[in-house]
């Protein structure tokens, strides 16, 4: 099933336009893509904080733990 766009109108004066089957699964990957790329930078920013940290506590003479 293959759903073409769409609007919806209503009473109250808003009208709505429902994207096409294919349009969503642009945007749904587009989404996923974008959460994708937010949680390796998170992840990255985190692993250099780590890093930054354990250079810190050799410099202090703390070790590695």
């Amino acid at each position: 099933m293959n759903k073409e766009r769409y609007k919806e109108e209503y009473k109250e004066g808003s009208d709505l336009l429902w994207p096409s089957d294919k349009e969503d699964k642009i945007t749904w990957q587009f989404y996923k893509d974008l959460s994708n790329l937010s949680k390796n930078i998170s992840y990255s920013k985190k692993k250099n904080l780590i890093l930054f940290e354990q250079v810190v506590r050799i410099k202090k003479g703390k070790g590695w733990g």
